[in-house]
């Protein structure tokens, strides 16, 4: 918690830093005070960093200029003297909700995909930046998020603990205060549950809902709302519904140019080419535009992939072939009636869009009739491809925040400190939890409060692992585990590398000296097949 301290004090006066430099070029921050300046900084550290990871990898060389450069106009353009602007009371309650954040922020991860996604992809760019065609070596790293990109920048000394987005809380505790938008602070506490790794989930809920209150409050600068919003997208594209209502509100509301969109446009680009260079197609996990790129994954592992997505959708709890079978009745049925917390989040979600609905019919006004076609579109396009209830998550921040945006502040505060006082509860004595909620699979993860992370954030060691060879590839499968998130590079997950023989193919180097020139994946040689037994056998005995 100290070293977490630390980190997040010296991440917060780079961005404040960056902030002020690229202001110099953009004119303006998303809003007036402190918070608008560091969430510029954001924004433009993060497409630098994207653009530079084609190029080389995101190390130490690459952290400690930025660094610098942050911390020399922090102090040169004297950033410092705006934290004075707050009021003592505010400045104390800041502070506060700042010492809470750090303090959650500091438990062990407990999200799975910090294991088997984010800590890999993270590792990848520090150490080769963005590689051609790494989803043929693991589908899931084909994503390679910005918001990863951008915590890589920062993972070789100034944030090791992979904590970005408890700084980023402390970001929007510090935007809730200058803009008085109480509401906003309700939903720390449930933010708190994402601090502990570098979820996507956690910046684009806080980055919708700032862009969704500047435009609420009356911000026509519709340039910069656009470029955050596909930035937002770009970070996790089940957003769609952000850029989506920008673009609406500019052409119905505020009948802007449609020159204010190229800033947005220039970030999708470069959105677009990442995904071609890590996936090659323009979105993940979506196979669709197909240029023939010659990197792009098997069309057997991508079938696989879908299969899998439709399953997930069912929570795991039918097989492939049985979804398959359904009419449109059972599949509406089913979804609604799973075993555990999921088949309720289900219901409260189309329960939710169907108050929105009236809610919208009742008041007329053309921001909320936006703002519900937005989401409308959203959640027809989460339902068709994989209805799952982490794609869906940000849908009810969106409409609690439209309902209650004029709580004042006496109340959130009042919200604040019970959900606060809840979640440390949870994250320190998971056992009630795991025992009353088991379906809530996060939970089972929760180890509880250890006096250690006083000093600094909990962390997982595993290293262990075991190494094959299949053609050029040297590769490493975590042993008795099934994520690589501390196992050396190249690391592959073994239910990918089961997938890939059981489709008759392998992942290879373009050029087995140089990684960074990527992989391609190609047809197992009748030998191959064969040495991949041992492999299977391998991890069918560990899986036992």
């Amino acid at each position: 918690m100290i070293l977490l301290l630390f980190s997040s004090a010296l991440i917060l006066s780079v961005l404040a830093g960056w902030g002020k430099i690229m202001e110099k070029y953009t004119g303006n921050s998303l809003s007036c005070g402190i918070s608008g300046n560091i969430l510029t900084g954001i924004l433009g550290l993060s497409l630098i960093w994207t653009v530079l990871a084609f190029f080389i990898p995101l190390n130490l060389y690459a952290e400690i200029p930025v660094v610098l450069t942050g911390i020399f106009f922090f102090f040169k353009e004297r950033l410092y003297h705006e934290f004075s602007r707050f009021s003592k009371k505010e400045a104390l309650l800041i502070s506060g909700i700042s010492l809470i954040i750090i303090f959650t922020s500091s438990f062990y991860p407990f999200i799975l995909d910090h294991f088997g996604y984010y800590v890999p992809s993270i590792k990848w760019i520090t150490e080769y930046g963005l590689v051609k065609g790494i989803s043929n070596l693991d589908l899931t790293l084909g994503q390679m998020s910005v918001w990863h990109i951008f915590q890589a920048g920062f993972s070789n000394f100034s944030d090791p603990f992979l904590r970005i987005n408890a700084v980023l809380l402390i970001i929007y505790t510090l935007y809730i205060f200058e803009r008085k938008s109480w509401i906003q602070l309700c939903f720390i506490p449930l933010l708190l549950l994402f601090s502990q790794s570098p979820s996507p989930d956690l910046p684009v809920i806080a980055f919708s809902l700032i862009i969704l209150n500047e435009i609420i409050s009356g911000n026509k600068n519709i340039s910069l709302l656009f470029a955050y919003s596909v930035f937002v997208f770009s970070i996790k594209p089940t957003m769609i519904w952000l850029p989506l209502l920008v673009f609406l509100c500019a052409v119905f509301i505020f009948k802007t140019s449609f020159k204010n969109m190229i800033s947005g446009g220039i970030i999708l680009l470069l959105f677009i080419i990442k995904n071609i260079w890590t996936f090659g197609y323009p979105i993940f996990p979506v196979a669709v535009a197909d240029f023939g790129f010659s990197w792009k994954p098997n069309s057997e592992v991508l079938k696989i992939s879908s299969e899998y997505a439709v399953q997930k959708t069912y929570d795991m709890q039918y097989s492939y072939q049985e979804i398959q079978k359904f009419s449109t009745y059972d599949a509406v049925k089913n979804w609604f009636s799973l075993e555990g917390i999921k088949s309720k989040i289900n219901i409260f979600f189309i329960l939710s869009l169907a108050a929105f609905a009236v809610f919208t019919c009742i008041k007329k006004k053309k921001i909320i009739t936006l703002i519900f076609i937005s989401i409308a579109v959203k959640s027809i396009l989460v339902l068709g491809f994989s209805a799952q209830y982490r794609f869906f998550i940000d849908v009810f921040f969106v409409l609690i925040f439209i309902l209650l945006i004029h709580f004042n502040q006496k109340k959130s505060l009042a919200v604040f400190s019970v959900l606060s006082l809840a979640v440390i509860g949870i994250l320190s004595f998971p056992g009630f939890i795991q025992d009353y909620i088991p379906s809530f699979r996060p939970g089972s993860f929760m180890t509880g409060l250890k006096k250690e992370q006083l000093y600094q954030p909990s962390a997982y060691h595993y290293n262990k692992f075991d190494t094959f060879q299949t053609g050029n590839l040297k590769f490493n499968i975590s042993k008795d585990y099934p994520f690589n998130f501390d196992t050396p590079l190249p690391a592959i997950s073994s239910g990918y590398v089961l997938d890939d023989i059981q489709s008759g193919i392998f992942p290879q180097y373009v050029d087995e000296k140089n990684i960074r020139k990527g992989l391609m994946w190609r047809k197992l040689t009748p030998r191959e097949k064969r040495e991949t037994e041992h492999i299977i056998n391998t991890i069918k005995n560990t899986d036992k």
